[in-house]
């Protein structure tokens, strides 16, 4: 490849989850869905790139929580408990707190319900069999501007393709863009 800067990424396939869920891959590479459950990019990362941008906006059905997430490879998530490790600082309100979190999964962008919340994740080196380093900003109109800064770090040595995200109540709406940064 010969282009530099951000380059729109299309995903090979988009698995979905829920009811009535949808999600359409369009032209430009971009992910519409609604209604999901759970929905999976297979095929962003790879050895083009070594570092990634996913900027998301959601509408959720459910009030204030963030998405969970995961990478994934040849489409199936990595669940390995106490692999994400997450720092994180949330601002609601008058309110600041922090903390810090062992997880199975990572934290992608806080919905508020009826609401438009927007993302952007940067990952960096996804697609090398080396842990891998992320982080996220997201705002929300939920009780008044809610901010969240994540930072997290995924401690197994896998390469990933890809990535899935899913709420743990309700569904979400909205659009999805990857981006991969030329080395």
């Amino acid at each position: 490849m010969s282009k530099n800067g951000l380059i729109l990424l299309t995903p090979t396939s988009v698995n979905k989850t829920g009811g009535s869920s949808t999600a359409t891959i369009s032209a430009n590479g971009s992910v519409s869905f609604g209604l999901c459950e759970t929905l999976r990019l297979n095929g962003v990362f790879s050895a083009d790139y070594d570092n990634y941008m996913v900027v998301i906006w959601i509408i959720t059905s459910a009030n204030g929580y963030a998405l969970r997430a995961r990478f994934s490879s040849s489409g199936v998530d990595n669940s390995t408990a106490n692999s994400y490790v997450r720092q994180y600082l949330d601002v609601n309100n008058t309110s600041v707190q922090g903390g810090r979190s062992l997880l199975d999964y990572f934290s992608f962008v806080v919905g508020a319900n009826a609401l438009t919340s927007g993302s952007v994740v940067h990952f960096y080196g996804p697609h090398l069999a080396q842990p891998t380093a992320m982080r996220e900003v997201s705002a929300a109109g939920y009780a008044n501007a809610y901010i969240d800064d994540f930072a997290h770090t995924h401690n197994q040595s896998t390469a990933y393709d890809g990535f899935s995200f899913y709420t743990y109540t309700g569904t979400v709406s909205g659009r999805v863009a990857v981006y991969g940064m030329r080395k």
